[in-house]
């Protein structure tokens, strides 16, 4: 009888919400998807503002919102980790006086995100820790390492840029992915099946 209830359960859970989707994930255009951009760009902007490092050669700085990025994507997919990613690290950006990076803050950091869920897809594979988490963590953020590379290369050359190429390596890439890793691992299939009524409306769940 329990077995009964719980496969009806399964099946009722795996049920299409109705919206417009991007590869089984929801665009926002229901209020749990923009709620969750919301929520998850307030993190990435915080984490951003909590711990910046500045770079005098750049006019940059070092900071983990890297983290909330990768998170995002791991456990929410392309569509809020793109643009959770992107607009909450702009906004720090903005809010820590760094506006010259925000424009390309918003393109690098919503990539990366992007990315990451599109690499990890969290709807098909979000039952286990697998290699996709892995390579996805390890594109989104080799994303982030050179695209800014690439932009303060124009803007200040390329020693200044190689400086802080190093420490966005070092700091920003290994230490996100090996935490983001570390959530992922423990703690994201508890929250999706936690959330059912969350998560039915950010994307569809692929049980093939």
């Amino acid at each position: 009888m329990n077995n009964e209830s719980e496969t009806e359960e399964k099946e009722k859970r795996y049920v299409p919400s109705k919206g417009k989707i991007f590869m089984g994930y929801f665009l926002p255009t229901n209020s749990i998807t923009l709620a969750m951009i919301g929520i998850f760009g307030a993190l990435i902007c915080v984490l951003t503002m909590v711990i910046a490092i500045p770079i005098p050669a750049t006019k940059g700085f070092i900071n983990i919102g890297d983290l909330g990025v990768m998170i995002a994507g791991l456990l929410l997919g392309p569509v809020i980790g793109g643009i959770a990613g992107g607009v909450g690290s702009a906004l720090a950006d903005i809010f820590l006086g760094y506006a010259i990076y925000a424009p390309a803050t918003l393109i690098i950091k919503g990539l990366e995100g992007f990315i990451v869920g599109v690499i990890a897809n969290p709807r098909k594979n979000y039952q286990k820790f697998n290699y996709r988490d892995i390579i996805a963590v390890i594109v989104g953020g080799l994303i982030m390492v050179f695209g800014y590379f690439i932009y303060e290369l124009l803007l200040f050359g390329f020693p200044a840029a190689l400086i802080e190429f190093f420490l966005n390596s070092l700091i920003q890439f290994v230490l996100s992915a090996i935490i983001a890793l570390i959530f992922t691992r423990t703690l994201r299939k508890k929250i999706i099946d936690s959330l059912p009524d969350v998560f039915d409306k950010v994307f569809i769940i692929d049980i093939s």
